[in-house]
């Protein structure tokens, strides 16, 4: 009888370790993930999505995923071309398109790639100057995902993009560049009020031009000046002078002027020579 009950004892013990082992070989692999398995240290590859087993203590499993990464490499103080000193910080986005590879060719494919992220973004930056950092941001990302993307093959991580996220600046360098901003929006409206000055020259004198070939446009510009100023309730009173009548009087005085100054110097004009008497 205790013979039996020991047989039975060993034989539920055997099962419920069975049934453990079992149950701890079943692995669940998600839609985004894969399952690479070592079976006695020797890969034999990647499954997965689904349910499988992977017989304990012979075999392991990594779980690898395989959705984008949205990867924030910390900010890094830059010395660019130009010996401007800038904090830059980025954005990585890379997703694994290889589990082998990134499970049996890099310790952690993560943080290899935020280190990877890094060096590129202190090495590409350091040879850019300030002004192509800040205007030409979208070829300096290409450049830097290149790279990047260069270096992760191998690992099995694709690089789908790279983006500067914030570049801080010095103080002292902000206030250099609000003052050539400044100056520079200072150049443009000269430039942009001499166009006008010039333009408005031009049609001045097409304007004169044309009143010069028709006598009464004037007598009309005259009369439209009066009515313009009659509307703003104006107790000045303003009568246009003709520039015709002036002229006459301003020849009269410049031909005395020039008869006064030939009698200074030369004497007066009409007066004869004398001579003695016989």
């Amino acid at each position: 009888m205790d013979s039996t009950i020991i047989i039975v004892l060993a034989i539920v013990g055997i099962v419920l370790i069975l049934l453990m082992m079992l149950f701890s070989a079943i692995r669940v692999v998600q839609q985004y993930e894969r399952g690479v398995i070592f079976v006695l240290g020797r890969l034999i590859g990647a499954k997965g999505p689904g349910i499988f087993l992977v017989p304990p203590f012979v075999s392991r499993m990594a779980k690898v995923d395989l959705r984008i990464v949205t990867l924030t490499v910390p900010p890094q103080e830059v010395i660019t071309r130009d010996n401007v000193t800038v904090k830059v910080t980025a954005v990585i986005y890379f997703y694994v398109v290889d589990p082998a590879a990134a499970i049996a060719n890099v310790v952690n494919f993560l943080q290899a790639t935020t280190q990877i992220g890094q060096t590129t973004l202190r090495n590409v930056l350091g040879q850019s100057e300030l002004d192509e950092l800040l205007a030409q941001r979208n070829k300096i990302n290409r450049e830097l995902q290149a790279i990047i993307d260069e270096h992760t093959e191998r690992w099995g991580v694709k690089v789908t993009a790279v983006e500067i996220k914030d570049i801080e600046l010095p103080a002292t360098m902000q206030r250099a560049m609000a003052k050539q901003a400044e100056a520079e929006r200072e150049k443009r409206a000269k430039i942009i009020h001499a166009e006008g000055e010039l333009q408005a020259s031009h049609q001045l004198a097409q304007a004169a031009a044309v009143i010069g070939s028709q006598p009464a446009a004037l007598q009309l510009r005259y009369l439209q000046t009066l009515t313009e100023i009659a509307v703003e309730k104006n107790s000045t009173i303003i009568f246009p002078l003709p520039i015709d009548l002036i002229e006459p009087m301003i020849e009269l005085l410049h031909r005395n002027n020039a008869t006064a100054t030939n009698e200074r110097y030369d004497g007066p004009v009409n007066s004869l020579p004398s001579y003695p008497q016989r």
